[in-house]
Parts: structure tokens; C-alpha cells; sequence
């Protein structure tokens, strides 16, 4: 059991859930998602704990994850203690913005998995951070996600903050939800933005035709992306601050592809114009490069900030002199 885990500083590892009114037919899986946000468990991670038999509904085991409920079903789910990591500690080097016995910030650069996958298992984060920090990873969200908080896609880069301990990366996971930690980025989009700023506020769902892509759905989860210029080149192409308020799989490609500014170089929300002007780039042109948040133990006010890639300031510079 990590030593860090204690009663006062996570909550409990049993969750009971009663089904509302709201709630009725809704997916096993889906409604714990949303139900234990703050665990920041994956739904991946929820699935593999429904068939290990960890959920009961009405006090009986329910091993499928597209079980429907009904309202007034009584659901506990165990949230299991981390298990030994079976994955491989790699000396990859890693730009660690800030470190202590808590937590790590680091800039994670494009071409770089967060996590492993069922694919592929090394070269990634985590693999870097097993390395460099040994056993010292949360482990609440499994085996294949140690110390992970939140993730960036493989081609963006930036700020993600890594937790150290069970208890760090709860009151991390928490302040996700309750919106006061803070994530900007930059980006190249396409298209004429006729307003200096704006807001998306679009639920987000798994595409039902193509699994690999993320989609703007009615039933889909809440959303919302906040988006400014601050520069233009004629009416073709912008270059965009953005801040999230909620974290959603690939949230902001999904809203600027929504609102008609796919980002450039996006391989599976871009308009294809990429190939037209012969942009040479391994893909969307996205970086997180401000986040900011409170310390889980000191409760002080950290704020970290990176210069602007230099694959967005080469591509920008590039593209004002066609």
C-alpha cells in the first residue's frame, strides 16, 4: 500500500452511487466516469475495474461495462490499491520545469505518448518518469498511468503536472474539476476570424463512426474552450491563445474544428490543407505552454510559463512569407 495513502488525505476506496431519475439507462461505465471525475480515473481504467467484478449493483457483481441501470439501483465500486508497474523504467531525458516530494512539472515535447498503450509501451512519459522517479508515482490510476493527472496528445506539447503521491493527485484531480487549476496553449488554426475572441461551448463524445476520433455530440460530455488571436497573416491563418475550462479528449482540435479553424497540421480534425502548402510538420500545431495551480501540500499559488515552441514560431514565420 503506498504510505501516502491515508484516510485523511484521499477518499475512501469504496464509492457508492445511488441512480437517480437523470441517470436512468444510462451505461455502467459512462455514469461512473462522470460519478468519479475526481479520482481521475480513465474510462478504461473504470471498464477494466467493472470486469475484475469491483462494481456491484444492488450488492451483486455487474462484469459489463455497457450494463444499463434503471433508477434507484445502489452501485460501490472498490477502488483498488496500486499493483507493482509492469512496465519498463527508460532513461529518456526530461525537461523538469519543477520538482519536489510532491509533484513534478514537466514539458512534455510532440512526437511523445503521455501513457503506454495497448500498442505501444515504451519511449513514452511515463516511461521517462519511472526511471526518473522510481516507485515515486500515484498509482491511482492504475498500472499503465502512474503519477498521470491529466494527459497532452502525442503531438502536443507542453506543461502536464505529474503527482507524486495518492494524495497529491487527488487534490490535483479535484482541482481539474472544480476549475481552478489552469491550462492555456497556443495554436495555428486556419481560417478568418472575424471576432478577436470567443467561446466553445459544445458537449464532446466519442465519434460513433470512426473510434479514433472524438466528436461534437448532444450526449456527449460538457466542454468549453475560450479562445483568442493574437495575430493574424491576411485572413488564412491565426495565431490563437486558448484556455480550458474542462479537459475532454482532444477538446480543443474537436472545437476549433467545429467552428470552421482547424488547427494546422491536424491529421484527423484538419481540413487537408497541409498537403496543399506542403506544410512539413509531424502534426497538430498545439502547445500547453502556461499551467497553473495550487500546491496540494503548501497550498500556495504556482504558475509555470514556456517560451513558445520553436516548431510554432518556424512554421509561423513561414507561413507569413508565402
Amino acid at each position: 500500500m503506498n504510505p501516502d495513502r491515508t484516510p485523511e488525505s484521499l477518499a475512501p476506496t469504496r464509492h457508492q452511487v445511488l441512480v437517480g431519475e437523470e441517470m436512468q439507462g444510462e451505461r455502467l461505465d459512462k455514469l461512473l466516469a462522470s460519478e468519479l471525475e475526481d479520482y481521475a480515473l480513465s474510462r478504461e481504467r473504470l471498464q477494466a475495474l467493472i470486469k475484475e467484478g469491483r462494481v456491484t449493483v444492488n450488492q451483486k457483481p455487474e462484469t459489463k461495462p455497457s450494463f444499463r441501470l434503471k433508477e434507484g439501483d445502489a452501485l460501490c465500486v472498490e477502488i483498488p490499491d496500486a499493483q507493482p508497474i509492469a512496465l519498463e523504467a527508460e532513461a529518456i531525458p526530461l525537461d523538469v520545469i519543477y520538482e519536489d516530494a510532491a509533484l513534478l512539472v514537466v514539458n512534455k515535447p510532440s512526437g511523445m505518448l503521455t501513457h503506454p498503450t495497448g500498442r505501444e509501451r515504451h519511449g513514452t512519459l511515463v516511461n521517462a518518469l519511472l526511471a526518473h522517479c522510481g516507485s515515486s508515482l500515484s498509482g491511482i490510476n492504475g498500472m499503465i498511468r502512474p503519477g498521470i493527472v491529466h494527459r497532452l496528445d502525442r503531438e502536443t506539447s507542453g506543461l502536464l503536472m505529474v503527482a507524486k503521491t495518492d494524495a497529491a493527485h487527488f487534490h490535483l484531480s479535484a482541482q481539474l474539476k472544480e476549475k481552478t487549476a489552469r491550462r492555456d496553449y497556443r495554436a495555428i488554426a486556419q481560417g478568418q476570424f472575424r471576432e478577436d475572441r470567443g467561446t466553445v461551448d459544445a458537449p464532446i463524445g466519442r465519434n460513433p463512426k470512426n473510434r479514433d476520433k472524438m466528436a461534437i455530440m448532444p450526449d456527449g460530455r460538457a466542454a468549453v474552450t475560450h479562445w483568442q488571436v493574437l495575430e493574424r497573416i491576411g485572413d488564412k491563418y491565426a495565431l490563437l491563445q486558448l484556455s480550458l475550462e474542462t479537459g475532454r479528449t482532444h477538446q480543443i482540435r474537436v472545437h476549433m474544428s467545429h467552428l470552421g479553424h482547424p488547427l494546422l497540421g491536424d491529421p484527423l480534425y484538419g481540413s487537408g490543407i497541409d498537403k496543399v502548402i506542403k506544410l512539413k510538420t509531424q502534426g497538430q500545431l498545439l502547445q500547453a505552454f502556461r499551467l497553473s495551480f495550487t500546491h496540494p501540500l503548501t497550498e500556495e499559488r504556482l504558475t509555470f510559463e514556456i517560451p513558445q515552441d520553436p516548431e510554432l514560431t518556424r512554421v509561423w514565420q513561414w507561413l507569413s512569407e508565402l
